[in-house]
Formats: C-alpha cells, structure tokens, sequence
C-alpha cells in the first residue's frame, strides 16, 4: 500500500466516481481503475460497492478511510512544513466555518489577518458544524471554526468568544426596543429557529428550547427555518420572533428593519470554538490566524 493508491482511493470517494476522481488526478479513467483493483487485491476484498447512482464504500472502504485519510494530511504536513521554510507567513491557508459564523466580528478579523500576513492566501468554506470537524480531520483544512467542542481525540479545540444570542422582531412588534421581564413572557409568542439536526451539535431549535425548559415551558408554537437569512426575512415580515446572533444583525438593526427585545432574564450565547488536528501541522500563517481567533 502506498500514498498514490491512498490518494486514488480517497479521490473516488470525495469526488463520487471513478471518472470525476480520474479527471481530478489527472489520470485515465482505466488508469484509476486499475491503481483501485491493485489496492484490493493487497487489502483482500472490495472497497466500494458500484450501485446506480455510483460507487459507495464497503465496509473495507469505511475502515481505511480515516487511516487513508490521516496518512495524506500527514504527507501534506510534510510539504507545507517544507515549503514554509522558504516563506514566512506565506502559502495557502484553508479554513472551514459555520455559515452563521460568518458575520461582521469574523469579517473584521480576517481582515486584520490579511493585513498581517499579506503573502497568505486565505480561502474560506462554510459547512456545518459536523462537516467542519470531518474537513480538519481530514486535512482539507487547516482550521476550523464551529459551535460547541469537538471531543474526538484527534482534534483540539480553542475555545473563541461566545456568539451572544438576542430576541429580534419586526420593527412594528408591539415591544420592538422596549424590556420583558422574563423570557417566559414570550412563551405564547411564534418562534422561528433552524430545525433540529440529530446528532448534529447544531445550534437553534435546541437552544431555544433549553431557554424555555429551564423556565419550565415544555412547548412552543415553533416553526423550522434553515437559514440565518431566511429567519431574518421571516421576523421581518412579522411572521415570528427569533433568538439570534446579535452579530448577525447589524445591518437590519441599523437600516430599522428589525428590532430587538430585550429580556431581562436572558443571558444566552452559543460557545464557539477553533479546531485543528492534534499534532497536525500548523504554518507560521495558520497559527497566527488561530491566536487571533482564540484571544
């Protein structure tokens, strides 16, 4: 087994086949065939199964994907250690966010990192919060920023400052900018929130629902919505109140099209926190970035 068979195998998976892998590695389709035929052969048995809508892995398949995985981000640790010694705070930096990470805070920061070390080159993905931890695990990124820690023993997580939550409503609300006592208050209210994702460590429905729990309401007229975007619109159509990102409403706030309501009883925030791999290389521009995002 060798890095070129790891890297055809984990091609095919990322990309969905044989002929989309072929055409990333540059290679001939009968060539990526024949380098996955030669792995099998070594491993003992098949590692996708070819079904009509193309290849998924076996059971095989599943067992060395993290191993394959690994062994190519430590080959690409290897060439970024190597390549740094010839720039300094320079090179591709790959980071994966949670979208609704993504606001003002974030912008000016990666701002200010730019201005700091203009020879790295910065490209951004947005996942949710399982896929950004999947992304640093699998070496496709160097960092990570998502909700909630990531236990597993292969990450390290770096705790940033928490993400502030605040009621929002439609400026016409009948307590648009004033104060509730309690969040209780707001029970009867219908609330907007992105819907549950089992397993998922996502932020919204359970959020909101933890709020009201320790309040001692079990139920709320609660309506699913699967965007920041979305919820805004939503809140600002009158359709419902949300608990929010106060980061990700300057814009709205500040052109009157939404507002907030304060709750005196309220102190809620989503922890966030930056990931990378344990033991896992790190540029000079990567750890600069990090301390920026962790301090």
């Amino acid at each position: 087994m060798d890095s070129d068979a790891l890297i055809t195998f984990v091609a095919i998976h990322r990309s969905g086949g044989f002929s989309a892998a072929a055409e990333a590695l540059h290679r001939s389709q009968p060539a990526i065939s024949r380098r996955i035929q030669l792995l099998e052969a070594e491993l003992g048995g098949p590692l996708f199964e070819r079904t009509t809508a193309g290849p998924r892995l076996s059971l095989l398949g599943e067992t060395l994907l993290p191993h394959a995985e690994r062994v190519l981000a430590a080959l690409e640790d290897a060439g970024a250690a190597v390549r740094e010694l010839n720039a300094a705070d320079a090179g591709p930096l790959s980071v994966a966010l949670v979208g609704t990470l993504a606001g003002a805070s974030l912008a000016d920061l990666l701002r200010a990192f730019a201005a700091e070390a203009p020879g790295a080159r910065l490209s951004l993905r947005t996942a949710t919060s399982r896929q950004v931890s999947e992304l640093v695990r699998g070496g496709q990124v160097a960092i990570g920023v998502r909700y909630f820690a990531d236990r597993s023993a292969d990450l390290q997580c770096h705790a940033m400052a928490p993400e502030r939550l605040v009621v929002a409503c439609a400026p016409d609300h009948p307590l648009a900018g004033r104060r509730a006592a309690a969040l209780t208050e707001l029970a009867g209210e219908r609330w907007l929130g992105f819907p549950r994702r089992d397993g998922g460590g996502e932020v919204g429905a359970e959020t909101l629902s933890a709020e009201f729990r320790r309040r001692g309401v079990g139920e709320l007229d609660w309506s699913p919505i699967d965007s920041l975007t979305a919820q805004k619109r939503m809140v600002e159509a009158g359709f419902g109140v949300a608990l929010l990102p106060r980061s990700g409403l300057e814009e709205e706030l500040a052109a009157g099209r939404l507002a907030l309501i304060e709750v005196a009883d309220l102190d809620a925030a989503n922890p966030v926190f930056a990931i990378v791999r344990r033991g896992g290389y790190l540029s000079r521009a990567a750890r600069r970035l990090l301390a920026l995002l962790t301090t």
